[in-house]
C-alpha cells in the first residue's frame, strides 16, 4: 500500500512566505501607481479645493452672526420680566423701579412697541439701570391690569416705590430710556474719554452737549443739570474734555462754559449763545429740538403735540410731490423758529392724515393741502389758495402776525342783503354774531334748515 509522503515543514513555511511577499509588492505597487494618478491630477483639482474652504470658512464666520442676533433678541425678551396674578405685587412692592408695558396679544400698537421696549431694557441693563422692565398680559390678566390702571394698550407706567406715574416719552427705543433715566435720577451722561463718546455717538443721535471745565460746584453746571431734570425728551451730556467735546460737537469754539444741540437734520449743530440759566437753555431746546420740518409719525405724535410752539402749520403731500416742497419749506422754517412748526404729513397714510382732513371736509383731496392749528385758542386755518411756497410763506407771515382768519367748516355765505332773518353759517358767526355791535337773537337749527 502506497502513502503519500508527510510535507517538509521548513519547505511550507518557506513556500508562505514567498507567496505572502509576492502578494505585498503587487500591492505597494498598486499603491504606488494610484499615489501617482494622485499627484499627476493635484494640480488641477487644487483651485476647486481652496474654493470649497473658502466657502466653508465664510459659513462659518456667518453662522455665529446669525446665532448672536438671535442671542441677542432672546437675551432682550429674558430681561423684560412677564407679570402674572401671582408676581406682580410682590415685584413691584420689592422694587424701587418698575416699568411696566400693558399689552394685549390682538393690539397692532402693542406689537410694535414690544421690541423696542425689550431694546430699551436692554440698554438700560448695559448702562447699569436698577429698573425692573415687565409687561403683563392685560387680556389675559385683566383683573392685575385693572388693579394697576391700565385701561388700554399699549400702556407705559413706571412704579416708583409702588406708587405708578403715568408715561408722557417717545416710543423709540432711545426716548423710553431717556425718559425712565431722567425720572430714576439719572438725568445726564457723563463721558469722560474720547472712547466712551464714540460709543454714545453710536446710539445717540440727538442730544445736547454741556462742556464745564468743573462738573460740579459752577452756576452754569448746575444749572445744565436742572434743565436736564426738568426736561424728559433730549439726552443731555456733560463732559469736562474738550476732546470729548469736540467730537461730538466738531464746530467748537471755546473750552467752557458751552451748551449746544446736536441733531441728525439739516442744522445738525447749534449753539446756544444765551445765559446759562435752566428756563433759558430749555426754551432754546424747545424751540430747535424738532427738524426744520417735522414728518409725523405714528412714533413721534406725542412728541409733537406736546411741543410748546402751539402753531402748527402741516403740510399733507404726497411722497412724490413733496420732493419740490421741502427744501422751500426749511427756508420759511428758518424764518419762523419758535413761532410755528412746519409739519410733513403724508396724505397717503390714512390713519395720520384723515383725522385732520376730516376736520376741514376734505378727506377725499388728493392733491397738496396746506392747514394750520393754533392749539393755544382752539382754531384751525387752511390755505385755500395755490399752495405754491410764496403762498405757504406769506399764510406762514400772517399766522404768526394774527391776520390769518380762522376757518370754518362751513355751508356757503347765503346772501342777506334782503333778508328780514339773518341767515349766519360757520364763516360768518365771528362777523355776525360775536363781533356784532349790536345784541344778537340767535336761533340754532342743526337738524333742519329753515332759512
Amino acid at each position: 500500500m502506497l502513502t503519500k509522503p508527510k510535507p517538509n515543514s521548513k519547505f511550507s513555511i518557506l513556500f508562505t512566505f514567498l507567496i505572502l511577499l509576492s502578494f505585498l509588492i503587487v500591492v505597494v505597487r498598486s499603491s504606488d501607481v494610484a499615489v501617482e494618478g494622485k499627484e499627476s491630477g493635484s494640480e488641477e483639482g487644487l483651485d476647486d479645493l481652496e474654493q470649497l474652504l473658502a466657502v466653508d470658512e465664510q459659513l462659518q464666520e456667518e453662522r455665529p452672526e446669525q446665532q448672536s442676533e438671535a442671542e441677542t433678541v432672546s437675551k432682550a425678551q429674558r430681561i423684560v420680566v412677564e407679570l402674572n396674578g401671582d408676581n406682580t405685587k410682590r415685584l413691584i412692592d420689592g422694587n424701587e423701579y418698575v416699568m411696566v408695558l400693558g399689552y394685549a396679544p390682538w393690539c397692532a400698537r402693542s406689537a410694535e412697541l414690544m421690541p423696542r421696549f425689550a431694546e430699551a431694557a436692554t440698554d438700560l441693563k448695559e448702562i447699569g439701570s436698577s429698573v425692573l422692565m415687565a409687561k403683563i398680559d392685560g387680556e389675559r390678566y385683566s383683573k392685575v391690569a385693572s388693579q394697576l390702571e391700565i385701561k388700554g394698550f399699549p400702556t407705559l407706567l413706571l412704579f416708583v416705590n409702588g406708587t405708578s406715574q403715568s408715561y408722557t416719552g417717545g416710543f423709540s427705543s432711545e426716548e423710553i430710556v431717556i425718559w425712565v433715566q431722567k425720572k430714576t435720577g439719572v438725568p445726564t451722561i457723563k463721558l469722560d474719554t474720547v472712547d466712551k463718546a464714540s460709543g454714545f455717538l453710536k446710539k445717540h443721535h440727538t442730544f445736547i452737549l454741556g462742556l464745564f471745565e468743573k462738573s460740579e460746584g459752577s452756576s452754569g453746571h448746575d444749572e445744565f443739570v436742572k434743565a436736564a431734570s426738568l426736561d424728559n425728551e433730549i439726552q443731555f451730556v456733560e463732559t469736562s474734555s474738550s476732546d470729548v467735546a469736540k467730537l461730538l460737537f466738531p464746530n467748537l469754539q471755546t473750552n467752557n462754559g458751552f451748551v449746544g444741540l446736536v441733531k441728525t437734520e439739516a442744522e445738525k449743530y447749534t449753539a446756544y449763545d444765551g445765559s446759562l440759566q435752566a428756563e433759558n437753555i430749555l426754551e432754546f431746546l424747545n424751540s430747535n429740538k424738532f427738524p426744520l420740518v417735522t414728518k409725523l409719525t405714528d412714533t413721534n405724535t406725542v412728541r409733537v403735540y406736546a411741543s410748546p410752539v402751539k402753531l402748527q402749520v402741516m403740510v399733507f403731500s404726497k411722497s412724490d410731490d413733496f420732493g419740490s416742497l421741502a427744501q422751500p419749506l426749511e427756508d420759511i422754517a428758518r424764518k419762523f423758529i419758535s413761532k410755528l412748526m412746519l409739519i410733513y404729513i403724508d396724505i397717503s397714510n390714512e390713519n395720520l392724515a384723515m383725522p385732520f382732513l376730516t376736520l376741514f371736509g376734505i378727506e377725499d383731496a388728493k392733491k397738496t393741502v396746506v392747514a394750520a392749528f393754533d392749539n393755544n385758542l382752539n382754531s384751525k386755518f387752511l390755505l385755500e389758495s395755490d399752495p405754491s411756497p410764496s403762498n405757504i410763506e406769506e399764510f406762514c407771515f400772517g399766522l404768526a402776525h394774527g391776520t390769518v382768519s380762522p376757518y370754518y367748516k362751513s355751508q356757503p355765505i347765503p346772501d342777506n342783503q334782503n333778508a328780514s332773518v339773518v341767515a349766519v353759517v360757520g364763516r360768518t358767526f365771528d362777523e355776525l354774531v360775536l363781533k356784532s355791535s349790536e345784541n344778537v337773537l340767535l336761533e340754532v337749527c342743526e337738524w333742519k334748515p329753515f332759512f
